[in-house]
């Protein structure tokens, strides 16, 4: 069985989408530490929009993707105040 030919812009979105979620990985496990710096949000924010533009054009042009952490946060980290998601 071949493996379908896609188009050489399909890996650089999908690299470029793996970058972003990594940046907003390694800024949330910062956040969880350091919830007041206003630069690390304002990064996450940055990253987490890139993200979000990247994603929806990919799915316009590839079908859809399995998105997570596409919520944006505003000007305070919340995330390690609870309850959590699997706690309500």
């Amino acid at each position: 069985m071949t493996t379908p030919q896609v188009p050489k812009e399909y890996y650089r979105y999908l690299h470029e989408l793996q970058a972003m979620d990594f940046v907003c990985l390694e800024l949330s496990l910062y956040l969880d530490t350091h919830p007041d710096d206003q630069q690390a949000i304002a990064q996450f924010n940055q990253f987490q929009r890139r993200k979000q533009v990247l994603s929806q054009q990919f799915e316009a042009n590839f079908g859809p993707l399995k998105e997570y952490g596409n919520s944006p946060i505003g000007h305070r980290w919340t995330w390690s105040v609870g309850p959590w998601p699997w706690q309500v």
